[in-house]
Protein backbone atom coordinates (compact mmCIF):
# COMPACT_ATOMS: atom_id res chain seq x y z
CA UNK A 1 0.00 0.00 0.00
CA UNK A 2 1.36 3.05 -0.98
CA UNK A 3 2.02 6.08 1.25
CA UNK A 4 -0.04 9.22 0.09
CA UNK A 5 2.37 12.42 0.26
CA UNK A 6 0.30 15.62 0.49
CA UNK A 7 1.78 18.68 -1.63
CA UNK A 8 0.47 22.14 -0.89
CA UNK A 9 0.06 24.52 -4.20
CA UNK A 10 -0.52 28.59 -2.95
CA UNK A 11 -2.10 30.04 -6.23
CA UNK A 12 -5.01 32.47 -7.17
CA UNK A 13 -5.01 31.18 -10.54
CA UNK A 14 -7.73 28.16 -10.82
CA UNK A 15 -6.77 27.59 -14.13
CA UNK A 16 -3.24 26.41 -12.93
CA UNK A 17 -4.45 24.38 -10.15
CA UNK A 18 -6.58 22.62 -12.11
CA UNK A 19 -4.41 22.10 -14.55
CA UNK A 20 -1.93 20.73 -12.01
CA UNK A 21 -4.89 18.69 -10.12
CA UNK A 22 -5.11 16.83 -13.38
CA UNK A 23 -1.10 15.89 -13.66
CA UNK A 24 0.61 15.42 -10.37
CA UNK A 25 -1.53 13.27 -8.56
CA UNK A 26 -0.99 10.73 -11.00
CA UNK A 27 2.78 11.00 -12.14
CA UNK A 28 3.56 11.46 -8.19
CA UNK A 29 0.87 9.70 -6.33
CA UNK A 30 0.43 12.71 -4.54
CA UNK A 31 -2.70 14.78 -3.28
CA UNK A 32 -2.80 18.16 -3.46
CA UNK A 33 -4.05 20.78 -1.13
CA UNK A 34 -4.92 24.31 -3.48
CA UNK A 35 -4.81 27.47 -0.95
CA UNK A 36 -4.81 31.06 -1.68
CA UNK A 37 -1.75 32.72 0.64
CA UNK A 38 -3.87 33.71 3.25
CA UNK A 39 -4.91 30.41 4.00
CA UNK A 40 -1.43 28.15 3.85
CA UNK A 41 -1.44 28.63 7.83
CA UNK A 42 -4.62 27.29 7.92
CA UNK A 43 -3.67 24.49 5.67
CA UNK A 44 -0.35 23.63 7.05
CA UNK A 45 -1.80 23.01 10.50
CA UNK A 46 -4.86 20.81 9.51
CA UNK A 47 -2.11 18.18 7.75
CA UNK A 48 1.51 16.87 6.90
CA UNK A 49 2.52 18.25 3.79
CA UNK A 50 6.12 18.09 2.52
CA UNK A 51 5.75 20.26 -0.11
CA UNK A 52 4.40 23.88 -0.81
CA UNK A 53 4.32 25.13 -4.23
CA UNK A 54 3.59 28.89 -4.60
CA UNK A 55 2.54 30.42 -7.67
CA UNK A 56 4.50 33.32 -7.85
CA UNK A 57 2.52 35.08 -10.82
CA UNK A 58 -0.38 35.60 -8.36
CA UNK A 59 1.56 35.64 -5.22
CA UNK A 60 3.67 38.65 -4.29
CA UNK A 61 7.38 38.00 -3.69
CA UNK A 62 7.25 39.83 -0.55
CA UNK A 63 4.15 37.84 0.65
CA UNK A 64 5.95 34.51 -0.65
CA UNK A 65 8.94 35.17 1.29
CA UNK A 66 7.08 35.64 4.59
CA UNK A 67 5.24 32.38 3.55
CA UNK A 68 8.71 30.58 3.64
CA UNK A 69 9.84 32.16 6.70
CA UNK A 70 6.80 30.80 7.99
CA UNK A 71 7.20 27.39 6.88
CA UNK A 72 11.06 26.83 7.78
CA UNK A 73 10.00 28.34 11.20
CA UNK A 74 7.22 26.01 12.08
CA UNK A 75 6.91 22.55 9.40
CA UNK A 76 9.00 20.70 7.83
CA UNK A 77 7.99 21.18 4.49
CA UNK A 78 10.75 22.46 1.46
CA UNK A 79 9.15 24.85 -1.16
CA UNK A 80 8.93 25.62 -4.93
CA UNK A 81 8.75 29.03 -6.59
CA UNK A 82 6.76 29.09 -10.09
CA UNK A 83 7.00 31.42 -12.92
CA UNK A 84 10.15 33.15 -10.60
CA UNK A 85 10.39 36.97 -12.67
CA UNK A 86 13.59 37.13 -14.50
CA UNK A 87 12.90 40.67 -14.87
CA UNK A 88 13.69 41.15 -10.85
CA UNK A 89 16.08 40.64 -8.15
CA UNK A 90 14.15 38.42 -6.02
CA UNK A 91 17.11 36.40 -4.56
CA UNK A 92 16.15 36.75 -1.41
CA UNK A 93 13.45 34.48 -1.87
CA UNK A 94 16.26 31.54 -2.23
CA UNK A 95 16.96 29.49 1.42
CA UNK A 96 18.02 26.51 2.60
CA UNK A 97 14.19 24.83 2.39
CA UNK A 98 14.00 26.05 -1.43
CA UNK A 99 13.79 22.81 -3.13
CA UNK A 100 13.41 24.20 -6.48
CA UNK A 101 12.72 27.36 -9.01
CA UNK A 102 11.19 27.43 -12.04
CA UNK A 103 11.42 30.64 -14.48
CA UNK A 104 8.06 31.62 -16.34
CA UNK A 105 8.80 29.96 -19.64
CA UNK A 106 9.58 26.78 -18.04
CA UNK A 107 6.99 23.73 -19.35
CA UNK A 108 5.21 21.69 -16.90
CA UNK A 109 7.02 18.94 -18.83
CA UNK A 110 10.24 20.08 -17.61
CA UNK A 111 8.70 20.89 -13.97
CA UNK A 112 8.01 17.27 -13.65
CA UNK A 113 11.46 15.77 -14.67
CA UNK A 114 12.73 18.26 -11.86
CA UNK A 115 10.26 17.41 -9.24
CA UNK A 116 11.19 13.40 -9.61
CA UNK A 117 14.65 15.18 -8.29
CA UNK A 118 12.78 16.80 -5.37
CA UNK A 119 10.97 13.95 -4.53
CA UNK A 120 15.02 12.33 -4.22
CA UNK A 121 15.73 15.13 -1.91
CA UNK A 122 17.94 16.95 -3.77
CA UNK A 123 18.16 20.79 -4.70
CA UNK A 124 16.88 22.23 -8.06
CA UNK A 125 17.58 26.06 -8.11
CA UNK A 126 19.10 27.68 -11.76
CA UNK A 127 23.17 28.44 -11.23
CA UNK A 128 22.47 31.90 -12.22
CA UNK A 129 20.50 32.52 -8.53
CA UNK A 130 23.54 30.45 -6.57
CA UNK A 131 26.09 31.95 -8.13
CA UNK A 132 27.34 34.56 -5.56
CA UNK A 133 24.19 35.18 -3.77
CA UNK A 134 25.65 35.31 -0.57
CA UNK A 135 28.36 38.02 -1.40
CA UNK A 136 26.13 40.03 -3.18
CA UNK A 137 24.06 40.72 -0.68
CA UNK A 138 26.81 41.30 1.81
CA UNK A 139 28.16 43.60 -0.95
CA UNK A 140 25.47 45.30 -0.80
CA UNK A 141 24.93 46.03 3.00
CA UNK A 142 28.74 47.31 2.73
CA UNK A 143 28.45 49.74 0.69
CA UNK A 144 25.11 51.04 2.37
CA UNK A 145 25.97 54.73 3.77
CA UNK A 146 25.07 55.66 7.08
CA UNK A 147 22.10 57.26 6.32
CA UNK A 148 20.96 55.05 3.97
CA UNK A 149 20.85 52.21 6.38
CA UNK A 150 19.08 55.15 8.79
CA UNK A 151 16.51 55.05 6.31
CA UNK A 152 16.43 51.33 5.68
CA UNK A 153 15.71 50.64 9.91
CA UNK A 154 12.89 53.31 8.92
CA UNK A 155 11.38 51.60 6.82
CA UNK A 156 11.50 48.36 9.13
CA UNK A 157 9.36 49.88 11.76
CA UNK A 158 6.48 50.62 8.75
CA UNK A 159 7.33 54.21 8.25
CA UNK A 160 6.28 56.37 5.28
CA UNK A 161 8.40 59.00 3.07
CA UNK A 162 7.40 61.70 5.03
CA UNK A 163 7.60 59.99 8.32
CA UNK A 164 11.28 59.08 7.55
CA UNK A 165 12.29 63.17 6.43
CA UNK A 166 10.18 64.57 9.25
CA UNK A 167 12.76 62.07 11.67
CA UNK A 168 15.88 62.71 9.13
CA UNK A 169 15.17 66.58 8.94
CA UNK A 170 15.37 66.62 5.44
CA UNK A 171 13.03 66.63 2.50
CA UNK A 172 10.74 63.47 1.30
CA UNK A 173 12.40 63.95 -2.20
CA UNK A 174 15.98 63.42 -0.19
CA UNK A 175 14.71 60.01 1.05
CA UNK A 176 13.35 58.89 -2.57
CA UNK A 177 16.77 59.60 -3.49
CA UNK A 178 18.29 57.39 -0.72
CA UNK A 179 15.46 54.73 -0.90
CA UNK A 180 16.48 54.93 -5.23
CA UNK A 181 20.07 54.03 -4.01
CA UNK A 182 19.21 51.43 -1.21
CA UNK A 183 17.04 49.48 -3.90
CA UNK A 184 19.52 49.99 -5.99
CA UNK A 185 22.50 48.65 -4.06
CA UNK A 186 20.75 45.61 -2.25
CA UNK A 187 19.60 44.55 -5.86
CA UNK A 188 15.56 45.19 -5.05
CA UNK A 189 12.62 47.04 -6.57
CA UNK A 190 10.04 47.91 -4.32
CA UNK A 191 9.89 48.46 -0.52
CA UNK A 192 8.10 45.40 -0.19
CA UNK A 193 11.58 43.53 -1.33
CA UNK A 194 13.61 46.22 0.78
CA UNK A 195 11.90 45.35 3.65
CA UNK A 196 12.32 41.37 3.32
CA UNK A 197 15.80 41.86 2.11
CA UNK A 198 16.66 44.26 5.83
CA UNK A 199 14.59 41.47 7.98
CA UNK A 200 17.27 38.82 6.39
CA UNK A 201 20.42 41.04 6.95
CA UNK A 202 18.95 43.05 9.86
CA UNK A 203 22.35 41.93 11.60
CA UNK A 204 24.67 43.65 8.94
CA UNK A 205 22.41 47.00 8.59
CA UNK A 206 22.47 47.65 12.12
CA UNK A 207 26.39 47.83 12.38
Amino acid sequence: MFKVINWVVVSRSQLLTDLLETRWPQEFLVKLAKVAPENVETTMNEGSYSLVVIDLSTVDVQRAYQLQKLIEKRYSARVVFLHYPEKIDAKFLISPITAAVFYRNTTLEQIGKSLVSVLRGQTVVPEALLCNTDQELLDGTDNLTIREREVLQALLTGCTNIDIANQLFVSESTIKTHLYRVFKKIGVSSRGQAIAWAQTHLHAVQQ
